[in-house]
């Protein structure tokens, strides 16, 4: 543990993030940090309840006085991200998560920090167990298995939660209120195929994409960055087509909330071709570096000669690939009419995958691969409009209704529509003003919050959500601000006592 954590302000809730950074969390395996929860809340004798997915609640009293006050819901969700870089040894199932103190941020450079939602559930952690601020009856929700499917809000139950204000701290801008957010949902497709043996006088290449700068699938979507899954299968399309190249493995992106980062491809070429394949090579991946010149400097686009694989990839299977994901669409799709800036409709194309690099396999935790020759890909849809969610689903489905594709939808989550008249956000913009001086952005965003779930498994729930400044979530380098852990803190006990 970096001990500089424990000396920033204000040490309750960095003491809580610290000890949480120990704690493996991955998606569907928070075990660990649910005991951890439980046994904090019956430390500090608070009703503690764990429900059948691993939900926490732990209820604290109002402090004397305030009795009567209205009861109100903290709320994090307990996962997190899990990506790291291709050459950075670490398993999130033991491993603790490394950061530094840089700049006024701490950051883990390798891997992704965790801070999203782990500082909300430090901040409500300190609430829990402060004996000096005011306020009513609280309850703290801690959730599971957000970031892959928001298992713990769609399983929370009709009676779990009491109280019908809410305080959700899964925001990511100091000095914003969201009061919405968009629905999503998932399509994958999969593709079974015959293994071939390689021809005769071919020579074999590794293809590798990298450096890109990933991202989040909804707030990062509309900052035009690279898709590594895109940028290989463009330079694999022209191989097949212009070269007669052959495909023995593919694997470009990893979770469906992020966008891809890094790909690479195995591939055979006819002796006869390899030259002006290599000529091709270089100026195709000049001109692709140059696209992205603005927005991903960093980008780098390799070919290196390999060992000759003994088997490639049926050229039925290989070719229909090829054109599926070249037609996927990807990127924003609309922007919204209504609210400035804000993006609509979109759709991340997240991965492709096949069997082969047991590394790979061993990473892959969210949609497995579930025969020996399939190849998988997995998109996820968002917007803030029910029928221009399903709209973006059909087409998405369209790029892949070829034979031999099979295509399913994983459940998909409701928005959360913003309420102008919200008693939670017209007292939570009076905090703030009178805390800092200046008004807060009230806005709705274009990732998923679970509010939209809860907000629908409790009808009439009033709620915000705000947090601190993070950075890079999803990706290697994730990163949080920290004099703004200290405004989230001030502006949320000043809330709690002023509802």
């Amino acid at each position: 543990m970096n001990q500089e954590i424990l000396n920033l302000k204000p040490k309750p809730v960095w003491g809580y993030f610290a000890e949480i950074m120990q704690i493996p969390r991955p998606s569907g395996k928070e075990e660990k940090i649910t005991a951890y929860l439980k046994a904090f809340g019956e430390k500090l004798k608070l009703e503690t309840k764990v429900d059948a997915v691993g939900n926490v609640l732990i209820r604290k009293p109002a402090t004397k006085g305030r009795e009567k006050s209205p009861s109100i819901v903290l709320q994090s969700h307990i996962d997190m991200v899990c990506e790291k870089n291709s050459d950075t040894v670490h398993n999130f199932e033991k491993d603790p998560i490394n950061a530094v103190i840089e700049k006024g941020w701490l950051i883990a450079k390798e891997t992704t920090l965790g801070a999203d939602n782990g500082i909300g559930v430090a901040l409500q952690m300190a609430v829990l167990a402060s004996t000096t601020i005011e306020h009513g009856p609280i309850e703290c929700l801690f959730t599971v298995d957000e970031e892959t499917g928001l298992k713990g809000a769609f399983s929370l139950k009709p009676d779990f939660l009491t109280s019908r204000m809410l305080i959700n701290l899964d925001s990511e801008e100091d000095g914003e209120f969201t009061i919405g957010c968009a629905g999503g949902g998932d399509t994958v497709a999969r593709f079974l195929y015959k293994k071939e043996s390689t021809p005769a006088n071919h020579e074999a290449f590794l293809i590798n994409v990298s450096d890109l700068q990933g991202g989040h699938s909804g707030e990062d979507i509309n900052k035009n960055r690279g898709n590594a899954v895109k940028i290989l299968n463009r330079i694999l399309w022209n191989i097949s087509n212009k070269f007669e190249g052959r495909i023995t493995y593919i694997k470009a992106g990893n979770l469906r909330n992020a966008i891809a980062r890094e790909g690479k491809s195995s591939c055979v070429i006819p002796k006869k071709n390899t030259t002006a394949f290599a000529a091709y090579f270089n100026k195709l991946a000049k001109e692709i570096k140059a696209e992205y010149q603005t927005n991903e400097p960093k980008l780098n686009i390799t070919c290196t000669a390999a060992k000759k694989p003994a088997q490639v990839i049926d050229l039925k299977t290989q070719q229909t690939l090829l054109n599926c994901l070249y037609g996927c669409p990807h990127g924003v799709i609309t922007m919204s009419p209504d609210i400035q800036g804000l993006v609509q409709t979109s759709t991340n194309l997240a991965s492709v995958k096949m069997k082969g690099d047991k590394k790979d396999e061993a990473d892959d935790k969210e949609i497995p691969l579930l025969k020996e020759n399939e190849i998988k890909i997995a998109t996820s849809q968002r917007s803030s409009i029910e029928s221009a969610k399903q709209d973006m689903v059909d087409m998405v489905d369209c790029a892949f209704q070829h034979r031999g594709v099979k295509i399913s939808h994983a459940d998909g989550y409701p928005g959360w529509k913003p309420d102008l008249n919200s008693k939670m956000l017209a007292v939570s913009k009076k905090s703030y003003k009178k805390l800092f001086g200046s008004d807060p952005l009230v806005k709705a965003i274009h990732a998923g919050l679970e509010c939209g779930l809860i907000g629908e498994k409790y009808p009439g729930m009033d709620m915000i959500s705000f947090g601190p400044t993070l950075m890079g979530v999803h990706a290697p380098g994730e990163k949080i601000e920290i004099h703004t852990v200290q405004k989230c803190w001030d502006l949320l006990t000043d809330v709690l006592k002023s509802v």
